[in-house]
């Protein structure tokens, strides 16, 4: 291990960085007049709350230790030959579910996730609204602070015969292609929820199955993939069955199914 790698204790000021980065968040929720909604090149809406949490959060991991390159949604891309050979690299997401955030359901995240070589090792997500902190270090588990309670994450284990299923769905995306997944299992039971809180509903052990058969970003998952693989999940490419990789030439995500503990079958 390098001498400047992060490690458990260390994730503490990521932490700190995310609950600031929610605090500005909040403010700005509560100021119903000046969201400042703008409309990205993609059609996706941007606000003064996703630029401000960003600046803080680039801000601080600038002046941290922990000085590496950070690829975030409200920045300017960096060229693929430039970043190809990144051995670490900062993947954020200031405002997860931006949409939630205007629709004021509570249900968005800050993200921070640091990846070595193309694998998440260390996340943060923090939950303003719900006042839930989520972080994991490679090795080390997952966790859970709320109300200064701080609860390890055991995702469930289960088995795809299993009937009442919990199988998490976005709010605000479900396609047909993801209907289709899900009408093949036994009775499930759908859950609704947005931004990265959907892996987190599986690491905590209130759901099962996420399948994402619809397009995402790698900031919207980097953070919470290695909170739910820590909590005993998996998130992996619905065809190649590989666990997500990150700082990929396309930002795109795959196709991917994220879940808790599968046992094999009897």
């Amino acid at each position: 291990m390098k001498e400047n790698e992060i490690n458990f204790v260390d994730i503490d000021e990521i932490i700190d960085i995310a609950f600031e980065a929610g605090q500005k968040i909040l403010e700005i929720y509560e100021d119903l007049e000046n969201f400042d909604i703008e409309t990205k090149s993609d059609n996706s809406p941007l606000t003064r709350a996703d630029k401000e949490a960003n600046e803080i959060i680039c801000n601080r991991l600038n002046k941290s230790i922990f000085q590496y390159p950070i690829l975030s949604e409200e920045n300017k891309m960096v060229p693929y030959e430039d970043r190809k050979d990144y051995e670490y690299l900062w993947i954020v997401d200031p405002l997860d579910g931006t949409k939630e955030f205007i629709k004021r359901n509570g249900e968005f995240t800050v993200n921070i996730a640091l990846v070595k070589n193309g694998v998440p090792v260390a996340g943060v997500v923090f939950a303003p609204v719900l006042s839930e902190m989520y972080y994991a270090v490679k090795s080390h588990g997952a966790y859970m602070i709320k109300q200064g309670e701080k609860t390890k994450l055991e995702a469930k284990n289960y088995k795809n015969s299993d009937s009442k299923l919990g199988i998490v769905c976005s709010r605000s995306h479900l396609n047909e292609e993801t209907q289709n997944f899900i009408t093949q299992l036994n009775d499930p039971v759908k859950v609704s929820k947005g931004s990265s809180l959907k892996f987190l509903i599986l690491a905590a052990g209130a759901a099962h199955i996420y399948p994402r058969l619809a397009p995402t970003m790698e900031w919207d998952t980097a953070a919470a993939q290695i909170i739910l693989e820590e909590a005993g999940g998996s998130v992996f490419d619905a065809e190649s069955k590989q666990p997500l990789r990150y700082n990929k030439e396309n930002l795109l995500n795959p196709h991917f199914i994220a879940q808790a503990k599968l046992l094999n079958e009897v």
